[in-house]
């Protein structure tokens, strides 16, 4: 029994449709199909989809795995698909995930701002930024996270028209104002 995890990088070939509970559909039916057959062969991992690019990361049994690749390499939904790492491992660290899906979050983009990355391109990443990127999917939870492919990569970087301390300040006094017209309203 050799395990082996195997990340990997790919473009989309299809065009990203509006969000629906919570997943782009095309890569939702990705997910139904990956956690139904990756628990038929054993296979933990996780996935990332953004600015039209995957990133995926797989554990299991060398054979598995390999098949399994060889399958999303000819799969026409993806198109440049890169090994971005592949090597032995001693035990697995997905081990409750047949295919665990982290949607659009504020981790990967603060991931992308320290690496000074405008848009996700796995394709490109280092070893230390893969590692990194595995670390991020194994850890992140699901709550609080913004879901949205949907001009994800124009939004990311655009700067507010308020900045943030006016827009506070502004909030403040919104509630200060209200907060002074109850109590008059009380006197009259």
């Amino acid at each position: 029994m050799s395990l082996i995890r195997l990340a990997y990088a790919s473009e989309a070939t299809f065009k990203a449709k509006p969000v629906e509970k919570g997943v782009e559909p095309n890569v939702a039916r990705i997910l139904m199909e990956s956690r139904r057959n990756n628990a038929k062969n054993e296979i933990v991992g996780g996935l990332y989809y953004g600015d039209d690019q995957f990133f995926q990361y797989l554990e299991g049994e060398e054979e598995a795995v390999g098949r399994l690749y060889d399958r999303i390499a000819r799969d026409e939904r993806h198109r440049n698909v890169v090994i971005l790492l592949e090597e032995p491992i001693k035990q697995r660290t997905f081990t409750n995930w047949s295919m665990k899906y982290v949607p659009l979050s504020s981790d990967v983009n603060r991931f992308l701002d320290s690496q000074g990355m405008d848009t996700f391109r796995p394709s490109e990443f280092n070893r230390s930024q893969c590692e990194e990127m595995v670390t991020l999917i194994r850890n992140s939870s699901q709550e609080g996270r913004v879901v949205s492919h949907d001009g994800a990569r124009n939004d990311r970087n655009k700067q507010s028209v308020i900045p943030k301390g006016i827009l506070m300040g502004l909030i403040a006094a919104g509630i200060c104002l209200v907060g002074a017209m109850a109590y008059v309203s009380t006197m009259l």
